[in-house]
């Protein structure tokens, strides 16, 4: 401890040293400047993979070693086209609307829906679980649209909060519809592999509105998801 404070008191202060080890939220949407989108995807990666390799180059990487070599390339691809492509409103899975015809006025509820996700604060993988619920209003989408969506917001820099939120109100808005359930959990490699380094906790988050207000069907809706 001692140690630590010494370091503090001789190195410049940085602002974001007052929250580097909290999850702080932002806002609902992800931060993104208004030109995010001016450059195109094969600039990105270009870009990108000239800052990596220079990364590499700091932390005293041999780039002329056959297993390195294609680091800084596939790590700018794999930003741009895989794990970060939610970023881009091109990317969002277009829903398409169906009508309820058989009526059922019940909740539909698709359960552990698998996403990866980073975490913002130090872009190291998030990953776990969504369950959706949703009562019809009329209208219904296809089961595989709500994993789609799920995975589109998860394929960004994020916070969990944030991601619950942004899968229910984008839910909300294609089934016009308030009668919304999500809970995520998930694991954060930010508390598993550095830090505090506890590989067995789990963070749990939930958005609940309209009908699933009550509490009712609100237990029906976690009973069924946290049943075997």
């Amino acid at each position: 401890m001692k140690q630590k404070e010494i370091m503090l008191n001789t190195q410049p202060h940085r602002e974001e040293d007052d929250f580097s080890e909290d999850h702080v939220g932002t806002s609902y949407n992800t931060p993104l400047r208004d030109d995010a989108f001016d450059m195109s995807d094969d600039e990105k990666v270009a870009k990108i993979e000239e800052h990596f390799e220079s990364i590499m180059n700091i932390l005293g990487l041999d780039l002329n070693d056959d297993s390195l070599r294609g680091t800084p390339h596939r790590v700018a691809k794999m930003y741009v086209k895989e794990v970060f492509s939610g970023l881009n409103p091109a990317n969002k899975p277009q829903a398409r609307l169906f009508d309820n015809k058989y009526k059922y006025d019940q909740m539909l509820v698709e359960k552990d829906i698998t996403f990866y996700s980073h975490c913002e604060h130090h872009f190291v993988p998030i990953y776990g679980k969504a369950h959706v619920g949703y009562i019809s209003s009329g209208k219904v989408i296809g089961l595989s649209k709500i994993n789609r969506i799920v995975q589109y917001f998860a394929k960004r820099p994020q916070v969990q909060e944030r991601l619950t939120v942004q899968i229910a109100n984008e839910l909300k808005k294609i089934l016009k519809t308030d009668d919304i359930a999500v809970v995520v959990d998930a694991t954060h490699m930010c508390v598993a592999s550095r830090g505090v380094g506890d590989t067995n906790s789990k963070t749990g988050t939930a958005f609940f509105d309209g009908k699933f207000n009550d509490a009712q069907i609100k237990n029906e809706f976690l009973n069924y998801i946290n049943a075997k």
